[in-house]
């Protein structure tokens, strides 16, 4: 394999729609280069990218796999990513450690919204693209609906570079409209053929070719003088003008044929090398700028091997018996194996182990690497996903994409006591893999909360939970951390009197408590006057109400926006102490909680919903049937937002209902806004059942 150098390279992302074709298409160019010796299959788990059991069993792409291959003297950089619309992170991050990207459509699926999202991320970094029409034989679609699809879904108009070459029913291969031949090639080999062209497709070719032509001269002033007055361009001027078009993104090749058959590939391959951008080409349009970690000035860097050394961890893998593996964009600069390097985003120095290419879980060590390429470094030790690894006497730190949030939770509880630090070492290995998974342990409900975007992103959470760190869970939804408050004034006396063989306990305060605004928390004030009870026992008045705050009258949940002012009492010379006083404040507060109108307040969120305009009818009834309230709705894009305030009870499950609204066309984010009064009804049920649930407990 040739060491590659800037303009010899290309990092390309594979993006679709789930179980469109592009771990399939990978595999075929994979064939097609010579890097394997035969077609995998994803349905039997034989592909090099889904190399991960979970991959396997679920017979689809869960994480980003790097491969490597060659053609044409360029090695080319394979980044095939998930299409799951909750493992969204995984293609985000690829997309901005490649300069390209490979769309795969099949005519039967058409454009989701994994790829729409996905889309968006590609427009937003001027990333230029190839489309792929796969299984287009199968199909009674024409070329003319696919670029219809694509006008109306991606806003692009896509120019057709290949058709199907069929002798009868029977598809033969294709015909390539820039290398104007017939390219004939097999499932089970590398091998292929190049074919006359039939006369029977004469009429086709011509006017494709006549299309090119045309988009090749409208990319360039000079072209287009040259074809207006000429009426031709040459093979290497078309080259040239379509190429310029395509790194503009005015122009969209399109590539059609059969990923499983390997058919197709050839014109894709020869499109890869000679359209889409090297990553020097890319950095003349786009220039590496980046911040200083310290100044925070706009630092650039020249994507040269010569200049200082620069890279952006894009992913993380730990597997336990490996260790640490970092998937590493180099941006400038040279990469050598057991280099001291300098972490910017974490102000700390790293060594790094060795360097690897990778073709899927197949790993090459190598001594070093230049700017513009892909590799992975072993064993960092504190790096993470997003970091920027620079040369300490000239530090850079690019940015790094904001990540889909969590937005559905499971409270989990290990199965064993014996996989208690199991589950806490795994949970926090997978996180520093995957940062669009979230844990954290409430400190209301005492419960260890894993978060993740979707239900298939926790499944597979606990799928390697288990596998590699043998760690079993059970789990549950998590328990809504209510609270309670009051609504009116109320005094109430407490008394603490014991009398035992020495000294007694002897403690008498009266408490005023009063609600507040809501969020404003917890306020004490001392009113006592004429010194009925001494200042020294004051904090143990406060003290005790802070205690039994923590466990309302109502359903035992916290109380908050209270205040709460001791006014008068009694000591004993003697008996009285700060324990007797403490006891005697708890016994005040919870009695006057009981005659001040006690209510439950409930977690609001503020959910932004984003759906297709056809479905957002349903979904604003469903947020209404939630006891939502809808704050404002505005479209954008294709797409209809909107923002609503709904409780947590009623979303915490809201993935799958979304799902099903919009025909998995949806997604939301959502913050704790404010806490709320719960209505009579709805309180009523939810203290039964806590008290329930409590007596259940106790009765254990």
């Amino acid at each position: 394999m040739n060491e590659p150098g800037a303009r010899s390279l290309r990092n390309v992302a594979i993006i679709a729609n789930r179980g469109a074709g592009k771990t399939s298409l990978a595999e075929a160019i994979l064939l097609t280069t010579g890097a394997i010796p035969s077609l995998g299959s994803v349905t039997q788990g034989t592909t090099v990218s889904d190399f991960e059991p979970e991959e396997i069993q679920h017979r689809s792409s869960v994480s980003t796999s790097l491969l490597r291959c060659t053609w044409n003297q360029t090695t080319i950089n394979l980044l095939d990513t998930p299409g799951a619309l909750s493992l969204l992170g995984e293609a985000i991050t690829a997309l901005h450690a490649a300069d390209a990207v490979i769309v795969v459509i099949t005519p039967s699926s058409g454009i989701r919204s994994e790829l729409l999202r996905l889309w968006s991320y590609v427009k937003a970094l001027h990333l230029p693209c190839l489309i792929v029409v796969n299984e287009f034989e199968k199909e009674s679609a024409s070329v003319d609906d696919v670029i219809a699809v694509c006008h109306r879904e991606l806003e692009i108009t896509p120019l057709p570079m290949s058709c199907l070459w069929k002798d009868g029913a029977q598809c033969q291969g294709v015909i390539d409209f820039m290398g104007q031949q017939a390219i004939q090639s097999r499932p089970d080999s590398m091998k292929w053929q190049q074919q006359p062209i039939p006369s029977s497709a004469d009429t086709i070719i011509g006017e494709a070719r006549k299309r090119i032509q045309e988009a090749a001269a409208e990319c360039d002033d000079q072209l287009l003088e040259q074809y207006l007055s000429a009426g031709e361009l040459t093979p290497a001027d078309v080259l040239r003008g379509l190429r310029a078009g395509v790194l503009a993104g005015t122009v969209v090749p399109l590539y059609v044929g059969s990923v499983l058959k390997n058919i197709g590939t050839v014109p894709l391959l020869n499109g890869v090398v000679d359209l889409l951008p090297s990553p020097a080409d890319r950095a003349e349009r786009q220039p590496l700028v980046g911040e200083h970690p310290e100044s925070h000035h706009d630092v650039s860097r020249p994507a040269s091997p010569d200049g200082p050394f620069s890279a952006v961890i894009f992913k993380t893998i730990i597997d336990p018996f490996v260790g640490r593996l970092s998937y590493v964009r180099l941006y400038s600069g040279s990469l050598h194996a057991d280099s001291v390097l300098f972490n910017s985003t974490r102000r700390i120095k790293e060594k790094s182990g060795h360097l690897y290419q990778l073709l899927g879980k197949k790993h090459t060590a190598v001594s070093s690497a230049s700017a513009g390429d892909i590799i992975a470094i072993g064993k960092l030790k504190d790096a993470q996903t997003g970091d920027t690894l620079c040369e300490e006497a000239q530090p850079i730190s690019y940015p790094w994409p904001t990540l889909p949030r969590p937005v559905l939770s499971f409270a989990i509880e290990p199965k064993s006591s014996a996989d208690v630090d199991k589950v806490s070492l795994g949970l926090h290995k997978l996180i520093e893999e995957d940062p669009t998974l979230g844990f954290s342990r409430n400190a209301d409900t005492k419960e260890m909360v894993l978060s993740g975007t979707g239900q298939l992103h926790l499944d597979l959470a606990l799928e390697k939970l288990q596998r590699k760190y043998g760690a079993e869970v059970v789990i549950h939804t998590p328990k809504i951390p209510y609270r309670e408050t009051i609504r009116a004034t109320a005094q109430a006396q407490g008394k603490y009197k014991k009398q035992t063989g020495g000294h007694g306990q002897y403690g008498d305060c009266w408490l005023e408590v009063t609600p507040s605004a809501r969020g404003e928390g917890f306020a004490f004030t001392n009113r006592v006057v004429g010194g009925v009870i001494p200042r020294n026992f004051i904090p143990a008045v406060e003290k005790g109400v802070v205690e039994a705050m923590q466990h309302g009258t109502l359903a035992g949940f916290p109380v908050v926006d209270v205040r709460v002012a001791v006014y008068d009492g009694s000591y004993h010379v003697v008996d009285s102490s700060e324990m007797s006083f403490k006891i005697a404040a708890s016994m005040a507060f919870k009695k006057a909680m009981e005659t001040a109108h006690p209510v439950l307040l409930e977690p609001m969120m503020t959910v932004e919903v984003e759906a297709p305009a056809a479905h957002i009818g349903a979904v604003i009834g469903d947020l209404n049937a939630r006891r939502g309230r809808i704050v404002h709705v505005e479209a954008r894009g294709h797409a209809e937002i909107v923002k609503a305030l709904v409780p947590l009870s009623e979303i915490m499950t809201y993935t799958t209902t979304l799902n099903s609204l919009t025909g998995g066309g949806g997604s939301y984010v959502m913050e704790l806004a404010r806490y709320d009064e719960v209505p009579r009804d709805v309180a009523a049920k939810i203290v039964e059942e806590t008290k329930a649930t409590r007596q259940a407990v106790g009765a254990h």
